[in-house]
């Protein structure tokens, strides 16, 4: 899962990327309100962390954009102004959540993986396809009541291809998912196969075949039987 972190206080950001780099999630960051517009506009995020005062800017206008694009991000403001006009204001807008600051760390991965949870997964601390039960919160996975052992990279494709079953995704799409803004410096994305060779394999061993199609010229498709 991949995050935005927009907060100009680099110390903080810096804690909060290695506090959440260390629960596997995908960290880039903003610190100004140019630069997070610039990565809006160029990168999908499944969650955004927004301070609302940013260098150049107000971060509730960031939200307001967010929303006007129908982003699906979810959007959780940690801002240090709390007052209630402002929680009122961003929730208002289309905030997912609302964390003053200070905070501890493990609340704040918490709300995260609440708002991801919820959005993507319909609030389901487990997910289930093709005989596979994926528990969320202890990051492990069962394929007929028998645990496999997946790396970080193969359980993160493994939940980007059911959260978006029975859609094409791009090796692009894949590519910054599980690299975020340095897959733009990658010469090919040939990675990818050998991500999802490796996927397969694990999964064909536990006798589950054919659920990862390629779509030539495409991408892949996850389907469920």
């Amino acid at each position: 899962m991949k995050l935005l972190i927009i907060e100009d206080e680099k110390e903080l950001s810096n804690n909060i990327v290695t506090y959440l780099s260390s629960e596997n999630y995908v960290c880039e960051q903003a610190f100004t309100y140019e630069e997070a517009q610039i990565k809006l506009d160029l990168y999908d995020y499944d969650c955004v962390l927004l301070d609302l005062m940013l260098p150049g800017g107000n971060g509730l206008d960031i939200l307001r954009d967010i929303r006007r694009r129908h982003n699906p991000a979810g959007v959780i403001i940690v801002s240090a102004k709390d007052s209630l006009d402002d929680k009122v204001k961003g929730l208002e807008i289309g905030a997912d959540d609302y964390l003053p600051k200070p905070f501890h760390l493990a609340e704040l991965s918490m709300r995260i993986y609440a708002i991801i949870r919820r959005k993507a997964f319909a609030s389901n601390n487990t997910l289930y396809s093709n005989n596979i039960e994926i528990d969320l919160l202890g990051k492990t996975v069962k394929i007929n009541d028998q645990s496999i052992l997946l790396t970080r990279t193969e359980y993160e494709l493994l939940l980007f291809f059911i959260s978006n079953k029975n859609r094409v995704v791009s090796k692009a799409s894949i590519a910054e998912h599980i690299s975020g803004e340095m897959s733009d410096l990658l010469d090919n994305h040939d990675f990818i196969y050998s991500h999802i060779k490796n996927l397969k394999a694990k999964l064909a061993k536990s006798g589950i075949k054919s659920c990862i199609k390629t779509v030539y010229g495409a991408g892949y498709k996850w389907t469920e039987n």
